[in-house]
């Protein structure tokens, strides 16, 4: 029997839920290879991970994505941060999450920053209008 990881990452509004299975090192986001992305800076966001991790492990599993929600750079870490728990989970590795750790704490812990949402008495969330006495 193979061994299959399930993970998760989420980053702002964008949840992402990560497949990890014995492979070749290829690595599908909804459906597309990440080779067809266009955007460079989203490709080496979603490497990032499998290039600390080493590229014995980056070329002995597949990795499958599903991500919804928030925009291109949410969606970025949010996959970065489902492939790096997923690849701790599948190795068993406590010295690949120390080196996850080192290099950007996010990678396993997340950031629960989100934008706030617009309220009454202005244009933005915290803008409000202005006040004139004379």
């Amino acid at each position: 029997m193979s061994k299959i990881v399930l993970s998760s990452g989420k980053r702002k509004t964008a949840i992402a839920r990560a497949t990890i299975k014995p492979g070749t090192g290829r690595i599908r986001i909804n459906g597309l290879a990440l080779e067809a992305y266009p955007n460079r800076w989203f490709r080496l966001r979603v490497q990032e991970p499998l290039i600390i991790a080493g590229e014995d492990i980056a070329k002995s599993v597949d990795i499958r994505v599903r991500v919804h929600g928030g925009g291109i750079a949410g969606q970025a870490e949010a996959i970065r941060m489902a492939i790096a728990r997923g690849l701790v989970e599948y190795t068993q590795d406590s010295a690949l999450r120390a080196k996850f750790f080192e290099y950007e704490r996010t990678m396993i812990t997340g950031d629960p920053r989100q934008t706030w949402p617009k309220r009454f008495g202005g244009r933005k969330a915290r803008a409000r209008k202005q006040k004139s006495y004379r």
